[in-house]
C-alpha cells in the first residue's frame, strides 16, 4: 500500500457552485486563471467574491500565463491567494517579485517516444527555477495554457526534482491511476477532464475523479 497521499487540485474554477462542489469533494487546492484568453478565466473581482465565501484550509492558486508585473500585484492585493502559479515564459526574476510562494509549470510534449526530450526540458526548468516551492507538468501546446485535455507520456518521468511535482494535462478517472503509478507524483491538476463544458465543473466528475485517486494511493 502506498501510504502517500496524492494531493489534489481542481484548476479553472469560475463560480462558487464549482468551488463548493471540489471543496465538499475533498480536494486540497483550487486554481483560478488570470489569463484573459482561456475559457475559463475569471476576473479580478469574481474571484474575490468566490474566495470570501470558502472553506478554511483550502489553498487558493492564483494562474497567470506572461502576466505584467502590476496584474499579478493588483490580483495578489485583491484575493486571499496562497500561491501563484506561472503557466508562461515567466523568468525566475519576475516569478520572484510577489509576496507568495510559486510553482512554475513545466511544458512536456505530447505521445513522445523519447522521453529524454521531456526530462531533460525538467531538469532545465527545475535548475533554472530554484526558488520554486514546485513544479507542475503539464501537455505542450502551441496554442493552448493549459486546459488542453490531452495526456504526455507518463513513462520515465519519476524522481526528476527534489521539489514536488504536480502532474497535469489531460488527467481524468480512467487514466488516473495509471498516471499515478508510473509518476507517483505529489498532486495531481485537472481542468478539462471535471467538466460539462469549458469553465463549467461537473460535481459527479469532480468526486469521481477524487474517488479514482484516493484508490490509486491505496494500492
Amino acid at each position: 500500500m502506498n501510504n502517500a497521499r496524492t494531493r489534489i487540485k481542481i484548476c479553472g474554477i469560475t463560480s462558487l457552485t464549482d468551488a463548493q462542489a471540489a471543496i465538499r469533494a475533498g480536494v486540497d487546492a483550487l486554481g483560478f486563471v488570470f489569463y484573459p484568453p482561456s475559457k475559463r478565466s475569471i476576473s479580478i473581482s469574481s474571484a474575490t467574491r468566490v474566495c470570501d465565501k470558502l472553506s478554511p484550509f483550502i489553498d487558493k492558486v492564483g494562474l497567470f500565463v506572461n502576466p505584467s508585473e502590476d496584474e499579478v500585484k493588483r490580483t495578489v492585493d485583491n484575493i486571499p491567494l496562497s500561491l501563484l502559479q506561472f503557466h508562461g515564459d515567466e523568468t525566475p526574476e519576475f516569478c520572484d517579485k510577489f509576496s507568495l510562494p510559486y510553482i512554475k509549470s513545466i511544458p512536456m510534449v505530447a505521445d513522445n517516444d523519447d522521453n529524454s526530450y521531456n526530462n531533460e526540458i525538467i531538469e532545465k526548468f527545475t535548475h533554472l527555477h530554484s526558488n520554486a516551492i514546485g513544479f507542475l507538468l503539464d501537455t505542450f501546446h502551441k496554442d493552448l495554457a493549459g486546459g488542453t485535455g490531452i495526456a504526455f507520456d507518463w513513462e520515465g518521468i519519476r524522481n526528476l526534482s527534489e521539489k514536488p511535482i504536480i502532474l497535469a494535462g489531460g488527467l481524468n478517472k480512467k487514466n488516473i491511476y495509471k498516471a499515478i503509478r508510473c509518476v507517483s507524483p505529489y498532486a495531481v491538476d485537472i481542468s478539462s477532464g471535471v467538466e460539462s463544458a469549458p469553465g463549467v465543473k461537473d460535481s459527479e466528475k469532480i468526486l469521481e475523479f477524487v474517488q479514482s485517486v484516493r484508490s490509486a494511493d491505496n494500492v
